[in-house]
């Protein structure tokens, strides 16, 4: 097979390329910039295009498959030229399908915890030896790439996104997949600027809910989703909740049906959540309890969720992924119950699209409540770049609704001010989907003393 993937240097699309090269594909590919890792990896593999840019003459009728990812645009000249051959294009999750037709799709979708969860089934089915496929958005220690595709394996675990599968593909990507089993982790109004009304962004989840094809299990907290589950259904429905746990010392220990502890190397209510779901999966996938509870005491955490940067004696610095209101909630609950004795210290950038703009501040309301001290950055050039309408620290005071949150606009100003605290007995957490305008966690984490 010889495929050729536009916009190849993204982090799905060059794991793409990674895992079809694996597989024994002719792979070639053109991005008009690539970044590290894209770049360091493809170049392991011989894979990375010898000049940035795009180039009709790449496009040949002996190519089997395009793939096109969501970072070129339409009007694309590859894309253009594999339109007028009549090629077969192709989005990500639409070839993923393709390649995965013959296989027991399992199918990890919603507003929050998908990859988490999915990667909590991928550590467990590793230990238990049970091969299978996967793709997932985040990089897991023990996995080379995010996503695996074989001949042989005759499973696969997906991470369902809800957003838009390609430019020329306006469909949800998690619509593709057509899951035999399926988990709902909850619902949570995002990417507004795709979905406009919470109504539309629900609908998505029901189309998804209507293609499982065996079993969907989703989170019974969530009333959203609760509704949904109360409809007509052609598979089992079954919902999961809030395992019993408790908290010793900094630990977070799982209890089992007979009441034995499970210790853990993650926190927080909502990844007790996760571990439910993904309990539940590997459970119907043929794994036992006793294994599930072995393995899971093992499982790190995915990459950037809650993923600890420095620990003192006194302290600890955590960086998380969280950037909607929901798992704002979550995450800073999470942290302020591990460590109830200690002063958290919050800072959450606005980074997406839904989050700069003024029509969905309002929906960030309440959610750094649970933080001793709220920071809040955004960036003017995010704004602009985004072409959005400029908003100020006025507004985002008043959205948030925190009568003592810092509203900070500059990243030298949040490095200032957070290395103005005396950090004994206080913890960071830091939270954005960006990287608070080049800001390096590292060197921030050398900075701060207790």
């Amino acid at each position: 097979m010889k495929v050729h993937l536009i916009a190849i240097g993204g982090s799905a699309m060059h794991n793409m390329a990674l895992a079809l090269h694996h597989k024994g594909f002719e792979v070639s590919g053109s991005d008009d910039a690539i970044f590290e890792p894209s770049k360091s990896r493809l170049d392991l593999y011989g894979l990375l295009p010898s000049e940035m840019g795009w180039f009709p003459e790449k496009i040949h009728s002996e190519l089997d498959a395009i793939i096109l990812g969501m970072h070129a645009r339409i009007d694309n000249p590859e894309l253009l030229k594999a339109q007028e051959l009549g090629l077969p294009i192709y989005s990500y999750p639409e070839y993923i399908y393709e390649q995965s037709k013959d296989k027991t799709r399992v199918v990890i979708g919603g507003s929050h915890g998908k990859t988490s969860i999915t990667a909590m089934v991928l550590h467990v089915l590793n230990v238990a030896k049970i091969d299978c496929d996967y793709m997932v958005g985040a990089q897991l220690e023990g996995f080379d790439t995010m996503v695996k595709l074989t001949k042989e394996a005759p499973i696969i675990i997906l991470e369902g996104d809800e957003y838009l599968s390609s430019p020329i593909d306006r469909r949800p990507k998690f619509h593709w997949y057509k899951p035999h089993i399926a988990v709902l982790s909850g619902i949570a109004w995002d990417h507004i600027n795709v979905f406009p009304t919470f109504e539309n962004y629900v609908e998505q989840f029901r189309l998804f809910k209507n293609d499982v094809k065996e079993v969907l299990f989703y989170y019974q907290q969530d009333e959203n989703l609760v509704k949904l589950s109360s409809e007509n259904s052609s598979c089992r429905v079954e919902g999961y909740g809030t395992p019993a746990y408790i908290i010793e010392e900094g630990v977070s220990y799982l209890l089992d049906e007979v009441g034995d502890k499970v210790p853990l190397q993650v926190f927080g209510e909502h990844n007790l959540q996760n571990i439910n779901a993904a309990r539940h999966i590997c459970l119907e996938l043929g794994v036992s309890t006793q294994v599930f509870n072995l393995a899971i005491q093992t499982f790190k955490g995915a990459s950037k969720r809650l993923e600890l940067v420095k620990k003192t004696k006194h302290s600890v610095f955590y960086k998380d992924f969280a950037h909607s209101p929901s798992k704002l909630v979550a995450t800073t609950k999470a942290m302020k119950k591990q460590y109830p004795e200690r002063t958290l210290v919050a800072c959450m950038e606005l980074h997406t699209f839904s989050s700069l703009n003024k029509s969905f501040l309002k929906e960030y309301h309440g959610t750094m409540n649970d933080a001793d001290i709220a920071i809040v950055f955004f960036s003017k050039e995010a704004i602009r770049h985004k072409k959005l309408e400029d908003i100020s620290a006025e507004e985002i005071y008043r959205s948030f609704g925190k009568k003592d949150l810092n509203v900070i606009a500059s990243s030298n100003e949040l490095v200032e001010f957070l290395t103005s605290i005396e950090w004994t007995n206080k913890n960071l957490l830091m939270m954005t989907s960006g990287n608070f305008d080049g800001l390096d966690f590292f060197d921030l984490s050398n900075k701060i003393k207790d």
